[in-house]
């Protein structure tokens, strides 16, 4: 309701913006201009209700007439659209602006500024595509304002016609010297959806901070792995978690998820190491797992292979244990391999078995290629 509110002022100022009188090209008679200023005065008192069925009536019994009573019904009209608007009837208020539009007295000049308030009305009345090309038609003779460019890029995208709405974009942020988060998000959803994820990226990033809502970080992240910028996504969600934004054991599985894709999986475990020894998350085997995987991502054989261990110890898992000797066999660590699969052995992994008379049969130089 705000929203329609907020559209009806929008429209009324519109519509108001030049007097009634002001417009009168054929001469019109004084009882005419009279009543048109008389029942504006009563549309500014508000009562509209009672000005739009006067206006109509006058509009109607005019038309037929001479050209000061053609011009007459004109105005008429455009004073019922004044009404109907206040009324919130803006599908309504635009029709009799396109009637007054068809008026053969009415000057070019004229007819453009009824064709530009008749588009506003009828985005207002939701009826985008009608009221997108009346807007595109008289943009494409006049000199509009930014308002304009939204209007038109908010409606084009509203359609799904994305590429459209890209190029009023263009022209609209070039206009606006600091765009709003509306407009911003909206800049975002045209950037995505028409195949420009580094403008959207860009225009996202931005401006996040502290208090940005979580969805806008994820779609940051999200953005940047669609570019192929997997470190860019990874900062965008370690940002987000430091500043306390993400919060969730799962929100800091993808952060190291995100590190080991980025190429920086080192800081992911830290990450999860100290978080596991503050208590901030579960101390699960989810979590032990995934930290064993980072570290083994980062190559840090100490930390790898005790993270494993302690998973391994925690499972009780046969193939935890296999996984460990293989490790730990590849970094030139036989005692400990041999360990490792002697305890996967007695859990019943046929593997180990294996992997036990191989390394009993094996110089001492052989190690397997690091996975």
């Amino acid at each position: 309701m705000r929203l329609r509110h907020h559209l009806a002022g929008l429209v009324w100022v519109w519509l108001v913006a030049t007097p009634l009188t002001a417009l009168a090209e054929p001469p019109l008679p004084a009882e005419f201009i009279g009543d048109l200023e008389r029942l504006q005065q009563q549309l500014q008192a508000g009562a509209a209700g009672e000005v739009l069925q006067h206006a109509e009536s006058q509009s109607r019994r005019l038309a037929g007439g001479n050209a000061a009573d053609r011009w007459a019904s004109a105005l008429y009209l455009q004073l019922a659209a004044h009404a109907a608007a206040r009324l919130e009837r803006f599908a309504e208020a635009a029709d009799y602006l396109e009637q007054a539009r068809s008026s053969g007295e009415a000057s070019s000049s004229q007819r453009d500024r009824w064709q530009y308030q008749e588009a506003g009305l009828r985005l207002s009345a939701g009826q985008h595509e009608p009221g997108a090309e009346l807007l595109a038609d008289w943009l494409a003779r006049h000199a509009g304002e930014s308002d304009d460019y939204w209007r038109m890029a908010r409606t084009l995208a509203g359609l799904e016609r994305w590429d459209e709405a890209r190029e009023w974009l263009s022209r609209a942020t070039a206009e606006t010297a600091s765009l709003s988060p509306n407009q911003r998000r909206l800049g975002v959803a045209i950037y995505q959806h028409s195949g420009a994820g580094d403008q959207a990226l860009a225009l996202l990033g931005g401006e996040l901070d502290v208090d940005s809502p979580a969805q806008e970080w994820r779609r940051a992240a999200a953005l940047a792995q669609q570019a192929g910028l997997d470190q860019q996504a990874a900062v965008f969600w370690d940002t987000a978690w430091r500043l306390g934004v993400f919060s969730a054991d799962e929100d800091l599985s993808t952060l190291v998820r995100l590190h080991m894709a980025a190429g920086t999986p080192a800081r992911g475990a830290e990450q999860l190491q100290a978080a596991l020894e503050a208590g901030e998350v579960a101390d699960s085997l989810a979590h032990r797992r995934l930290l064993a995987q980072a570290w083994q991502a980062a190559r840090d054989r100490q930390a790898a292979l005790a993270a494993w261990q302690a998973l391994a110890e925690r499972s009780g898992a046969a193939a935890d244990w296999l996984r460990l000797g293989q490790l730990a066999y590849a970094w030139g660590r036989e005692e400990a391999a041999r360990t490792a699969w002697q305890r996967a052995a007695s859990l019943g992994a046929e593997q180990a078995e294996a992997w036990l008379t191989g390394l009993d049969r094996s110089p001492p130089q052989a190690r397997l290629s690091e996975r």
